[in-house]
């Protein structure tokens, strides 16, 4: 055998004795009257076990590898385990159980203990067998296939009563789940279990690496526990959630800043973001403030490593991690970081030292040294809606997907226009109907902060029927929800607990668009789940419904955000533009040939499309782009952007009148500059009907 270290156990509670021979062998012959073979063999296990530990106190003293009688074998050698410490489970067991032994973590995931819970042992170490029974029905109830449940109970249950020393299951509370998850990472941690583990597992897994041994038994593990919390969460024993990993609250709450960072760094920091978690803000929107912070602070720290106090701040160092971020490169992508994750980074800050200043805090700059000049400029895109064509592609294969989960959560999204979180965390009493019957959606509250109830297809409530009945069967646990701050039962559970968006969304999508042919050329899916929600919206505009309409919709807060969709469908521009563009009107200025000659960027030819008269001037249109930032010249006439049809020709004329009365009043006054800037203005007005083919005097039917 390879040197292993052999760590001694830990120290006990108070000193362990064992059990007189009259007392045990009195018990093993009343459970066991009907196997005289077992007696025999359990006498013969005990005699031996204390002609080699007399003293209790000196085996539990002892390495591990030799309290398993596995100090002496090689890590692959094959055959059945056996010696005294190994033949003495059974007994240990009845020490733990019957006299309140505890045993500790390590031993209890070394062994097996597979007969504990066989029905003349049970009753006689004090299990309650029937209520075993019980909660085994429960885990079927709640979808747990019957085979796999009651081994998940079993397994746990068993280290579980064992380190308690009792066999009252009900007693059991989340302090035990949580020393128990902690006691199997530590155990996985240690050299020998990977050693361990090869003595339990089948020939062909004991030639797999030892550690991997280990991170699979790990695994495993947890899976059961957490299996189990997920139960007595769900009978009411354990009033605390399930978290996978047993975590009982969210970690980032409680580390708002790198541990390293000096305390008067960190204060004002964490008094800052502590309070924004007491207000209405979104949780998530505090913790995006939190890794914003934590970035600057240790960059801080490896940039400036004197700044130890949030005083100390000068406007140059913000300036330097402003230019940091500009010359950073993503390591995962390869790329600089987007503008939009710059943002990120910078407006938290922007927000502390503003708010800071004016609350007069000690211990902070006391003067803003960000601004809203700082803040990178952010593209405005338009929604990306699904085009029908896909749409229609996407939606059959959607139909056919074999989880009905995924399915109406999909089916959801197409006809609902509802966000991700709020179908997520739908509820029992989601669904009702309107007078007529048509079926009604209640979108529970989310980024709004406000319910709202909308029409549904027919084919999505029945989907989401469906799972209603099934959820109403398991009759999983209500749970709170902090956006309703209320204790809710949602729709979209699985083995009591709530399902992930992931699995919903992510998963159900990519195996629709593979069907449907949707990917791009790495086989990603070209559709994502919040497409759906641009398209309700689009087709909403696009059938002519109202803004107000639109907001409820998809549970807008103001109409602006509303009336995108609009922009994307208003039937007036998209006339305006066949008319003039698209039909090859006749149009005039410095942008004209390079959009009659296809010239102009594919992007703003789209941004044209929607926005032309949103660029409307005195005389014509500019059409520079979004991207480009505002129009800064006063003498647009001469703009590069400038753009100008035969409709403002009227225009065009009476502009040129006025800049010929301009200019000989200039000369009755004597301001020859101003003569001159008039007569510029008149000359380029001049040139302009007369490349849109129209005179440049005025008629008597003008008029502006």
């Amino acid at each position: 055998m390879t040197a292993l270290a052999l760590a001694p156990a830990s120290e006990p509670d108070r000193r362990r004795c064992h059990a007189s021979r009259e007392e045990y062998f009195a018990w093993v012959r009343a459970t066991f009257a009907d196997a005289p073979a077992s007696i025999k063999s359990r006498r013969y296990f005990y005699n031996r076990f204390l002609k080699h530990w007399p003293d209790l106190e000196d085996w539990f003293a002892e390495p591990l590898l030799v309290r398993l009688d596995l100090h002496g074998r090689l890590a692959h050698e094959p055959g059945k385990r056996t010696g005294p410490s190994h033949d003495a489970g059974p007994y240990l067991a009845y020490l733990s159980l019957v006299h309140g032994l505890r045993l500790d973590a390590d031993y209890v995931l070394s062994r097996n203990f597979d007969s504990l819970f066989v029905p003349k042992v049970a009753v006689g170490l004090g299990l309650d067998l029937d209520l075993l029974d019980s909660l085994s029905a429960r885990m079927l109830q709640l979808g747990y296939a019957p085979v796999s449940g009651r081994s998940v109970l079993t397994w746990t249950f068993t280290r579980l009563v064992l380190m308690r020393g009792d066999p009252n299951l009900r007693a059991i509370r989340l302090d035990d789940l949580t020393a128990l998850a902690e006691e199997i990472k530590r155990y996985c941690a240690r050299p020998e279990a990977g050693f361990v583990r090869a003595s339990h597992v089948s020939n062909a897994r004991r030639r797999m690496p030892m550690d991997q041994l280990a991170t699979i038994y790990q695994k495993a593990c947890l899976t059961r526990l957490h299996g189990v919390h997920v139960l007595l969460f769900n009978i009411g024993q354990v009033p605390e959630p399930p978290f996978h990993g047993l975590k009982t609250a969210e970690l980032w709450r409680t580390e708002l800043t790198p541990p390293e960072t000096p305390s008067a760094l960190a204060v004002p920091v964490t008094r800052w973001l502590s309070g924004r978690l007491q207000t209405s803000d979104r949780a998530e929107s505090v913790r995006h403030s939190r890794d914003a912070f934590r970035y600057f602070l240790r960059w801080l720290a490896q940039s400036h490593p004197d700044i130890d106090a949030m005083t100390e701040l000068e406007r140059r160092h913000v300036e330097g991690f402003m230019a940091h971020l500009h010359e950073h490169v993503n390591a995962r992508t390869g790329r600089p970081l987007t503008a939009r994750s710059r943002y990120t980074y910078l407006s938290p800050l922007l927000q502390f030292f503003r708010e800071t200043s004016q609350w007069g805090w000690s211990d902070v700059p006391g003067r803003p040294l960000l601004g809203r000049s700082d803040m990178p400029k952010l593209p405005s895109a338009l929604p990306r809606f699904i085009p029908r064509a896909e749409l229609d592609r996407l939606m059959q294969a959607v139909e056919g997907l074999e989880d009905p989960h995924q399915r109406a959560a999909l089916l959801l999204l197409r006809w609902s226009g509802a966000r991700r979180g709020e179908i997520a965390r739908l509820t029992l009493d989601c669904l009702d109907a309107y007078p007529d019957g048509y079926p009604r959606l209640r979108v529970p509250v989310g980024k709004t902060y406000t319910e709202r109830m909308v029409p549904l297809h027919p084919q999505a409530a029945d989907a989401l029927r469906e799972l209603i009945d099934a959820a109403k069967a398991a009759n999983a646990a209500a749970r709170h929800d902090a956006w309703a701050q209320r204790s809710v039962r949602y729709v979209f559970m699985r083995r009591g607990k709530p399902m992930g968006r992931h699995f919903l969304y992510e998963d159900a999508l990519e195996i629709a668009c593979h069907k449907a042919g949707l990917v791009d050329g790495d086989g990603n899916p070209t559709v994502t789940a919040h497409r759906f929600r641009h398209t309700v919206g689009t087709q909403l505009a696009e059938g002519g419904a109202q803004i107000q309409t639109i907001m409820a919709i998809l549970g807008h807060r103001n109409a602006q955000m509303s009336a995108t969709y609009s922009h994307i469908s208003d039937p007036v521009l998209k006339e305006q533009y066949e008319k003039v563009i698209a039909a090859g009107g006749r149009i005039a200025g410095p942008a004209a040939e390079e959009l009659l000659t296809s010239r102009i960027g594919e992007d703003t030819l789209n941004w044209l499309k929607t926005n032309f008269f949103k660029t409307e001037l005195e005389l014509g249109h500019c059409l520079r782009a979004p991207a480009e930032g505002p129009c800064v010249c006063d003498l647009y006439l001469r703009c590069s952007k400038f753009l100008t049809t035969s409709e403002y020709a009227p225009r065009l004329r009476a502009r040129l009148a006025r800049e010929q009365q301009l200019a000989q009043d200039a000369v009755g006054r004597g301001w020859p500059r101003e003569v001159e800037r008039h007569n510029a203005i008149a000359e380029r007005i001049r040139s302009l009907p007369a490349d849109l083919g129209e005179s440049a005097e005025s008629g008597p039917d003008d008029h502006c």
